[in-house]
């Protein structure tokens, strides 16, 4: 395989992986994010959809961001009757994000991440071996 190859589908993962962080971060510091109206709406948690990509310039599929949704799941209800978000039986619809689901997820981008480091390092090694070996 070729090195530089390589290097660029483990970029490509990276990068995914970077933007799948980003969402992640943003769904944790929303989590207690409420509407500000009686009944609003609150903070809906962000997902990522990953796709297949032919990079043209490297002559393989790469992987990329497809899309970012949104969690169609419902709002949890809590009892507040004190916060301007609440309806007329004082419950407030907070934002369906669960920071269990979120820090797993957090975890699992992670891994990913440092593993397509783990690709680049040894990719470069091998490339300046060959380097040295050609002086």
């Amino acid at each position: 395989m070729n090195l530089t190859k390589s290097l660029g589908i483990s970029a490509a993962g990276m990068a995914a992986q970077t933007t799948r962080l980003r969402v992640i971060a943003e769904n944790l510091a929303n989590q207690d994010s409420t509407g500000s109206t009686p009944g609003g709406s609150p903070y809906r948690r962000k997902t990522v959809a990953f796709v297949d990509r032919m990079d043209r310039a490297l002559g393989t599929e790469t992987v990329a961001i497809g899309k970012i949704g949104q969690d169609p799941s419902a709002f949890p209800l809590r009892y507040d009757p004190g916060s301007p978000a609440a309806d007329a039986k004082g419950y407030v619809r907070t934002p369906n994000v669960n920071s269990f689901v979120e820090v797993m997820d957090m975890r699992e981008a992670e891994r990913s991440y440092n593993a397509n480091l783990a690709v680049m390092q040894v990719s470069r090694g091998m490339l300046t071996r060959a380097i040295d070996m050609l002086k």
